[in-house]
């Protein structure tokens, strides 16, 4: 994803999660970060782009640490990737400007962010740090720039706000927990989907049903095989999936050939937190869902269209 675009969703559509993401220490930070707050942006910042969420923590203030330690590690990843506007890990390195500015260098396989820390603006127990972000090669025109504020809490600098918005992680994580759950659903669906095809071209090729949705994964060396045909990939073979476990049985004795049937179903394997509906698609292959509080559903659940 294009840098110039994330800039646009990332800052302006979700401002308010871009709040908490935190960053690495480096050795040599450590010893300035508890009172300077540039050298504490800079640490986040640097947290943030490795995806160090132990350390990202450390940043917070204590509401919303607790907040932050209950979301789930998928909410986690993404606060933090957005933060540095970054679809993935980075390796962070900081640097000097010319104008003795701290500078963030947030590298990934596909881009290099850069994120500049301005002079601090002191009172009391907060601090305000411009910031501004691009793309490496871009050029000032592009990067967006916006106000970070840190409040003093037990003597270190914390994450307060970005802008004008307060940081208020336990009601992001209410939005975020939603958020989560109707992209796993939908996840949930194209994977079943994507077991019954596995499956079904496994019956075509070894004329019997695999026994385990193991048979179906990647072969642990060589070529595929019956005992792992390397239909899927191993997570799914694993059975557990993006916030859903999966669950594989062939219906009555028989396994071989066409008339062979099976049931699939898919639960959230943390109710609430990862989904909240059961998927199941019974043995004429009609898909059906409902809320069985965490449980297996059944063929009398409402029909998936």
């Amino acid at each position: 994803m294009l840098i110039g675009k994330l800039a646009r969703t990332a800052w302006n559509g979700l401002a308010i999660v871009v709040l908490f993401s935190p960053f690495i220490h480096t050795n040599a930070a450590q010893a300035d970060a508890g009172n300077n707050p540039a050298g504490v942006l800079r640490d986040i910042l640097a947290a943030s782009c490795s995806q160090d969420t132990r350390h990202f923590a450390e940043f917070l203030t204590a509401r919303n640490a607790t907040a932050f330690a209950a979301m789930t590690n998928t909410a986690q990843s993404t606060l933090l990737k957005r933060f540095v506007l970054v679809d993935e890990p980075g390796n962070p390195r900081s640097q000097t400007s010319g104008a003795g500015d701290l500078v963030v260098l947030c590298a990934t396989p596909s881009l290099t962010t850069e994120l500049e820390i301005g002079k601090p603006d002191i009172r009391d127990n907060l601090a305000y740090l411009p910031l501004s972000v691009k793309t490496v090669g871009a050029s000032d025109a592009d990067s967006r720039r916006v106000i970070m504020g840190l409040v003093r809490e037990n003597n270190q600098w914390k994450l307060l706000s970005l802008g004008l918005l307060l940081l208020d992680l336990p009601t992001l994580a209410e939005e975020w927990d939603r958020a989560e759950i109707q992209n796993n659903e939908k996840s949930a669906i194209a994977s079943l989907k994507e077991l019954v095809a596995a499956i079904e071209k496994y019956r075509v090729t070894y004329m019997h049903l695999p026994q385990t949705l193991a048979e179906l994964g990647p072969p642990k060396s060589g070529a595929a095989k019956n005992e792992r045909a390397g239909l899927v990939d191993a997570q799914l073979a694993a059975g557990r999936k993006e916030g859903y476990s999966f669950r594989y049985v062939i219906v009555g004795a028989n396994d071989v050939g066409a008339p062979a049937v099976y049931e699939l179903a898919a639960i959230p394997t943390e109710y609430g937190r990862t989904g909240t509906r059961s998927f199941f698609r019974d043995s004429s292959g009609v898909l059906h869902a409902g809320d069985h509080q965490g449980a297996v559903g059944t063929s009398i659940d409402p029909k998936v269209e």
